[in-house]
């Protein structure tokens, strides 16, 4: 499938009175949720895709704010409101057990769904069920997030004023040097994951999408216990070369996560769905094998 097809195939859902784009396959018996990373859209998972509709049914959406969604100006965009809207969605479709695949932003919006399954595991409450999970490169621990210096001018006072000056050739330098040294973005990614952005002059929202990052150090200590007392199969497949949240996040996970189950894809950078997706696969099925 090509970046217009997954357009065109897509499906939309209404959410608060906005339309939200997603995929979907049917016809197996498990489900995994895809959850995709900032600035892009769920087309970042198209190179595991027909993988892995072979093993499951997969559902992927664009956030509200992302991708072929609804941009509104404004909204109080969150991470706990993309949480929302993935409840809503799977609801909506009779959904009630996943397994979950997530990478950056989606790490972050995961481990808000993780979170309310234990809140709910402890209170005894019915709601969406979490079957396993497995998180790509991500900020999942501010302590150990490096962010560029375009993400902390976006989220300052004044980052409303850069949003105009967000160019392809800015994009380009900047996913340049997030990616692994051997594996580039090439031309056509670079456009299309531009077109992503630019898309219903969603860049025009940058600077009220990026505020994620405060969101992450308000909700520090549930979003870490979610992670550190996980109840289900957990692994983070991780591309060290990433200066966001590559080794240094690694280190961290070890020290800081009971029974880390880690797997580095040496040379890679933070878009490892991307730069090595065979090598996603691989350790994402030798994942699933372990799982009772």
């Amino acid at each position: 499938m090509n970046f217009q097809q997954w357009k065109d195939s897509g499906q939309y859902f209404d959410y608060k009175g906005h339309q939200i784009f997603y995929q979907q396959t049917e016809g197996k018996a498990e489900t995994l949720l895809l959850l995709h990373g900032f600035p892009t859209a769920s087309w970042d998972w198209h190179k595991l895709w027909p993988q892995l509709a072979g093993r499951f049914q997969l559902i992927a959406p664009d956030y509200l704010g992302f991708g072929y969604s609804d941009k509104p100006r404004p909204y109080p965009y969150s991470i706990l409101d993309q949480a929302d809207m993935v409840e809503t969605l799977l609801a909506q479709k009779g959904i009630t057990k996943v397994h979950i695949l997530a990478h950056d932003y989606g790490d972050t919006v995961l481990q808000e769904l993780l979170a309310r399954f234990i809140d709910r595991l402890d209170q005894s409450t019915k709601g969406l069920r979490l079957q396993s999970v497995v998180l790509l490169n991500g900020g999942i621990f501010p302590d150990a997030h490096q962010p560029r210096f375009i993400q902390k001018a976006l989220i300052s006072p004044l980052g409303f004023l850069l949003v105009p000056f967000l160019s392809k050739a800015m994009l380009r330098r900047n996913f340049h040097a997030i990616f692994g040294p051997d594996t580039p973005p090439s031309e056509q990614e670079i456009d299309e994951f531009y077109a992503l952005m630019e898309y219903n002059k969603g860049k025009y929202i940058f600077h009220r999408l990026i505020r994620y990052m405060a969101e992450r150090r308000q909700h520090r200590e549930r979003w870490f216990h979610a992670l550190a007392q996980c109840p289900v199969p957990l692994r983070l497949i991780n591309g060290p070369e990433d200066p966001i949240s590559g080794r240094l996040m690694i280190d961290y996970y070890y020290q800081h996560i009971p029974h880390p189950d880690v797997v580095e894809l040496k040379g890679i950078g933070h878009y490892p769905q991307t730069e090595a997706p065979e090598q996603v696969l691989h350790h994402y099925f030798e994942f699933l094998q372990t799982l009772p």
